[in-house]
């Protein structure tokens, strides 16, 4: 019985902006017939005769009581309760029904355009409730136009049938529109349901997916630190366990070795922290001729081990928003990277172009170009194509361009031309001035 005159949830807007619109589209709907009705009724006012008085104010009222209910409705803080909303509903339901009613009356022709009111009272219930509703509301309004008929008869005899016909007609096309419109609906909810579970679905493999990527990826990550941290601890074993049965030079040599495992764990470690831990940012802009000098004349000595000599091309005039500390260490990763991959006695070119809102940054060397299969794989943590190499430079690199706003990209991979461009915005944005 609660599912006659209580709203159908489906297709009832839970939340407040949803209800308002929907309900402010059948206000709208309401007004608008209302004031179309009243001014057909001015243009044909030699068939139905000059409103009345009492008729123009049965109008202003209803006009007064759908735009209270829309003012009202835009304070409205809060979306109804399903009893609240049946409530307005039915109070609609009647207003317009009883409008009709009067308005037909008030004209006091046999003919009258006001029950076209009815249909929008039927609307709201095909919209709002069941079909036992729907047709509680279309019988109420059949039995005014009825009524209205014999109303007008028994005070302007005689009896005209004909009036009994086409109100049956308009009660037909009342019960018509009342289930055609619940039947469209109900389609409607019953795929608006299929919908919804989809999604709920979807949405719960997605956090499937997303939690068996996280273990997988721990997995893998693990899986990686546990690799590059069993080699030097081994050596590490080995080492000392060899030097216990050595004296000499040769037991000094594998405490050597010993040590410098212990450095390359160490590092690892370094390595490892800097890439996992998020670290505060303090931007701001600084001369990236600046942070480029710095880092090229601290990675010469390694590079003059390979006869490799650095060649800037830097605009002293452009700057650059960043953790100036941050971009050094990113620049120092892309510096010794491209060491290790150039030839002998080859030049690392360091170009900084301006690209408008962006700098590029390009650390460009003549070695061999990057193969296929590892391209899809440099950024990724411990992924290396170096004998000692811990795979975290890039990926070091690149987490701290894009937590910057900045991206890195392999931008050239040719022979003889291999080029790794850092992104970086150019202007800091501007703070925001806190309101009065």
């Amino acid at each position: 019985m609660l599912r006659i005159v209580s709203p159908s949830q489906s297709l009832v807007a839970s939340d407040l902006d949803s209800f308002r619109r929907q309900e402010s589209i059948l206000i709208a709907l309401n007004l608008l017939i209302l004031v179309v009705l009243f001014l057909l009724h001015l243009y044909f006012a030699s068939f139905w005769g000059k409103p009345a008085p009492l008729l123009i104010l049965a109008v202003c009222v209803g006009i007064l009581l759908k735009g209270t209910e829309w003012l009202w409705l835009q304070r409205l803080t809060r979306a109804l309760t399903p009893k609240e909303l049946a409530t307005l509903t039915w109070a609609s339901i009647a207003l317009n029904i009883s409008l009709a009613t009067i308005l037909g009356i008030l004209t006091d022709k046999e003919d009258t355009p006001y029950f076209a009111l009815m249909v929008v009272a039927v609307l709201e219930a095909a919209f709002r409730f069941e079909l036992p509703a729907i047709i509680a509301v279309v019988t109420v309004a059949d039995v005014s136009q009825f009524w209205q008929v014999r109303w007008f008869f028994d005070n302007h005899p005689p009896l005209d049938v004909g009036e009994y016909y086409e109100a049956g007609i308009s009660s037909l096309l009342f019960f018509i529109v009342g289930v055609l419109v619940w039947l469209l609906l109900a389609d409607l909810r019953g795929k608006e349901t299929r919908l919804a579970n989809n999604l709920l679905e979807l949405e719960q493999a997605r956090e499937q997916l997303v939690r068996e990527e996280r273990l997988a990826a721990v997995g893998r990550l693990s899986s990686a630190i546990a690799h590059e941290i069993r080699n030097p601890v081994a050596m590490i074993a080995s080492s000392i366990a060899t030097a216990k049965q050595l004296t000499g030079e040769e037991r000094d040599e594998m405490f050597a070795i010993a040590a410098d495992e212990a450095n390359r764990l160490s590092n690892l470690t370094t390595d490892f922290l800097d890439y996992a831990r998020t670290r505060p940012l303090n931007l701001a802009e600084i001369a990236v001729g600046d942070v480029v000098g710095y880092v090229a004349d601290a990675s010469r000595a390694h590079a003059s081990k390979k006869g490799i000599h650095f060649e800037l091309d830097v605009p002293a005039e452009l700057t650059v928003c960043t953790d100036g500390s941050q971009l050094q260490q990113a620049l120092m990763n892309l510096l010794l990277n491209a060491v290790d991959a150039s030839l002998h006695g080859g030049t690392i070119l360091i170009r900084v172009r301006d690209e408008g809102a962006n700098i590029h940054i390009d650390v460009e060397n003549a070695g061999a170009p990057i193969m296929e299969p590892a391209i899809s794989r440099i950024f990724e943590p411990f992924f290396t194509t170096k004998p000692r190499g811990t795979g975290l430079g890039l990926a070091i690199a690149r987490n701290i361009a894009r937590a910057q706003g900045g991206d890195l990209v392999l931008a050239v991979n040719q022979p003889g031309r291999v080029c790794f461009s850092m992104i970086m915005p150019r202007f800091c944005p501007a703070p925001k001035q806190r309101g009065n």
